[in-house]
C-alpha cells in the first residue's frame, strides 16, 4: 500500500465523523445536508448508488421465495415530482464538488435511472456513457408478466457539457482489460477466481454476478454491488491517490474498491448499522 496523503477531513463535519482510518472516512448523516458542506471541487470521482425508490408493496424472490421489497424508509417513494426533485438535488450538490477533471457514476434501474438522466441533462453535466452491467443470477419475474429484470443501468458523466471536456478516462488500461480491444458499454464482468472467463483477445464480455457470499461474510446491504463492478468504475476513471465519494454509501463497497487500489474515500449514510459495516469491511482490506 502507497503511503497515501491523508484523506479530505472537513472541520464542520467533525460531529458526523462516525469511524476513519489515514486515507478514509465515514460520515453519519443526512447527504444533502453534509455535501453542502465540502468544498467546491474537492473530488476526483463520485459513485453514488441512490434510493431506487421500490419499498412500496411490491415483491421479489429472494432465496427462492416470495418476499415483500422493503429496503427500509429511504427507500420508498413520496410520488414521481418529490422524487425527482431529491435526485436533482443531490445530483447539483455533486456536481459543485467534482473536480473539472472529474467524473461521477450513478447506478440505478429504471425505476431510478430516467429521472437521474434528465436531472444530469438539466443540471449541464455532459453524459459520457450509458453503461449496461448484466447480471446473469437476476431474480426471477414472480408475475410473468414482463421480462426478467436482468441489468442495471450506471450513466457516467462529467460535471459541465461545455467547451473542452478535461475528465480522466484511463482508455489503455480498459482496452488491454478487453483483449486488445475497446471497452464496450455492456459489461458482463468477471467472477472471482474464474480465470477462463477473463478477455480473450476478441473482446469477449466479461461476467459478474451478484455479491456472492464471501463478500457479505462481514454483513450485507439490500442494494450492495459486486466489488469488482467498482472496482472497474475506479479502474476507468481515477489514477492512484485520488479521492472518491460515495454519498449513499451502504455496506461499503466503494469504501472497499477504492482503499484496496490506493485511492482516498469519503462515504456517507444515515444507518449506524451499515456504517459500521463499511468501517469493518474497510478495515479488512489492510
Amino acid at each position: 500500500m502507497p503511503n497515501l496523503a491523508p484523506v479530505v477531513s472537513e472541520p464542520s463535519l467533525k460531529e458526523h465523523v462516525h469511524a476513519r482510518g489515514r486515507d478514509w472516512v465515514l460520515y453519519k448523516g443526512d447527504s444533502l445536508d453534509l455535501l453542502g458542506r465540502f468544498e467546491p471541487q474537492t473530488f476526483d470521482v463520485i459513485f453514488a448508488d441512490p434510493p431506487y425508490f421500490l419499498s412500496n408493496g411490491g415483491f421479489t424472490c429472494q432465496g427462492g421465495k416470495r418476499v415483500p421489497v422493503g429496503k427500509g424508509q429511504w427507500d420508498a417513494s413520496k410520488g414521481v415530482e418529490a422524487d425527482h426533485a431529491f435526485v436533482k438535488a443531490w445530483l447539483a450538490a455533486c456536481q459543485k464538488l467534482l473536480k473539472p477533471s472529474g467524473t461521477i457514476w450513478v447506478s440505478g434501474t429504471q425505476h431510478v435511472i430516467f429521472s437521474v438522466g434528465f436531472a444530469m441533462q438539466e443540471l449541464g453535466y455532459k453524459l459520457l456513457n450509458t453503461v449496461t452491467w448484466y447480471k446473469p443470477n437476476a431474480s426471477p419475474n414472480l408475475s410473468c408478466r414482463y421480462f426478467t429484470h436482468s441489468t442495471e443501468i450506471l450513466l457516467w458523466a462529467s460535471p459541465g457539457a461545455k467547451g473542452k471536456l478535461q475528465h480522466l478516462y484511463n482508455y489503455a488500461a480498459m482496452k488491454q482489460e478487453n483483449g486488445g480491444k475497446q471497452m464496450r458499454d455492456v459489461w458482463a464482468l468477471p467472477k472471482a477466481g474464474e480465470e477462463e472467463l477473463r478477455a480473450d483477445g476478441e473482446g469477449r464480455l466479461w461476467s459478474q454476478l451478484t455479491p456472492r457470499k464471501g463478500e457479505k461474510a462481514l454483513g450485507g446491504h439490500p442494494t450492495q454491488k459486486p466489488l469488482r463492478l467498482l472496482e472497474r468504475v475506479l479502474e476507468a476513471s481515477s489514477n492512484p491517490d485520488a479521492v472518491v465519494l460515495d454519498p449513499f454509501c451502504g455496506s461499503g463497497t466503494t469504501g472497499v474498491a477504492a482503499v484496496s487500489m490506493g485511492r482516498r474515500f469519503v462515504g456517507i449514510d444515515m444507518n449506524d448499522a451499515y456504517l459500521d459495516l463499511s468501517a469493518r469491511r474497510i478495515k479488512a482490506t489492510r
